[in-house]
């Protein structure tokens, strides 16, 4: 894994909405699209945070903003993003994921200008196609 990059698992183009949209718009985005975040940009297509479905859970259980779906992601969102770069390794994407505890990973380039997304789901795709299933079949 050490000479596969993010780069080249990442999806692209990344699903971003800005930090004036409504709850409920990022709630559809990412029903429509069956993902777990969405990418918050400026208008040039900077990262300003993220909005995951765990922080959708955050916000009912914590009880904030009285579940009004036309709060604008900004209070929601978070804001101490991890990323990756597309010259990251795939195994030091990994790493980061398990360290932060996340599952997202915006890839953004020199300009902090998100790229791509790469995911659990990505790396758990690309591992099961270049390692035999452990325990191995019988």
């Amino acid at each position: 894994m050490e000479d596969v990059f993010v780069g080249s698992l990442m999806s692209s183009p990344v699903h971003t909405i800005g930090v004036d949209a409504t709850l409920r718009t990022a709630a559809a985005l990412l029903l429509d699209h069956d993902i777990g975040s969405v990418v918050v940009v400026d208008d040039e297509g900077r990262l300003d945070g993220i909005l995951t479905t765990t922080d959708f859970v955050r916000v009912v259980a914590d009880g904030a903003y009285d579940y009004d779906p036309a709060t604008n992601v900004e209070q929601a969102m978070s804001t101490d993003v991890v990323t990756a770069a597309p010259t990251d390794t795939v195994e030091s994407a990994a790493d980061l994921m398990i360290d932060a505890g996340h599952y997202h990973l915006p890839v953004v380039d020199g300009e902090n200008v998100v790229i791509g997304m790469i995911t659990s789901r990505d790396l758990t795709a690309y591992v099961s196609t270049v390692r035999s299933p452990s325990p191995p079949d019988r």
